[in-house]
């Protein structure tokens, strides 16, 4: 059975989709599919400086391996400093080359004074992505005089790509996703065919729910006291950390003593 909408599929959905991917979708279509999207690829960049976003997510690892082999070696990375150090280390082990990473510097304490962004709902971990990501590409863009920038995005994750076409601008950025028509059993099949390596996030509890994010969304955990279990079975530092900024956390930390 396909994979429905991201918000509506179980990380044990994903994880069993993944184990079985070689059965659902054939090599040669993979080839096909990737052989297709770096000809479109290649003929909307012609004559532009592009570049492309990486997350170090499932979705921009196989948008940088399609960018690498279309002539993309441009790429960056937005991230602050709630960050997880697994993830960070991760990252420096198998960044590309090319990359360049932009801190925007929200940390514990920013966190402390917008605790609605902590264990936010679906409307505010939407703002996540524009204050870290959004401000990251934007500031590479335009420091880089790059003219678009490739993202990662999809439909299938209910992504905005753009209205009638898969490239947009907005507030002097072009952004363009490649990614945009492609199944999740297309991109989990061309993932495993190419044998590319996924960070550990996606071995951690609701690691294919939550991605990349460092704070896991309310619909997933349901509870500031869920939250801090899923982020202290990931890295108990963490939440000893946040307990001198959040109540609930020196709560937690002391009904785990």
């Amino acid at each position: 059975m396909a994979l429905g909408r991201k918000q509506t599929i179980s990380n044990d959905e994903w994880i069993k989709a993944m184990a079985n991917i070689k059965t659902i979708i054939a090599e040669a279509d993979i080839k096909k599919l990737e052989k297709a999207t770096i000809a479109e690829i290649k003929a909307k960049i012609k004559g532009k400086k592009a570049a492309y976003a990486w997350s170090a997510g499932k979705d921009s690892i196989v948008l940088g391996a399609l960018c690498e082999k279309a002539g993309i070696k441009d790429c960056m990375l937005g991230v602050c400093n709630l960050e997880y150090p697994a993830f960070m280390a991760w990252v420096e082990d198998n960044k590309p080359p090319n990359l360049e990473i932009i801190n925007t510097g929200q940390d514990m304490a920013w966190l402390a004074k917008h605790p609605q962004m902590l264990f936010p709902d679906s409307t505010r971990a939407s703002r996540w992505f524009a204050i870290v990501q959004h401000r990251a590409q934007a500031k590479y863009v335009r420091e880089r005089k790059m003219d678009v920038i490739l993202l990662g995005r999809r439909k299938a994750d209910g992504n905005y790509v753009g209205k009638s076409d898969n490239i947009y601008t907005a507030n002097g950025v072009t952004r363009y996703s490649p990614l945009s028509d492609w199944t999740h059993e297309q991109l989990l099949a061309y993932i495993a065919y190419n044998d590319l390596p996924l960070p550990p996030i996606y071995g951690w509890p609701n690691g294919f729910k939550c991605g990349t994010h460092p704070w896991p969304a309310r619909q997933h955990v349901g509870s500031a006291e869920n939250g801090w279990r899923e982020i202290h079975s990931i890295d108990p530092t963490i939440v000893q950390n946040a307990a001198e900024y959040f109540e609930s956390a020196r709560l937690f930390m002391e009904g785990i003593q």
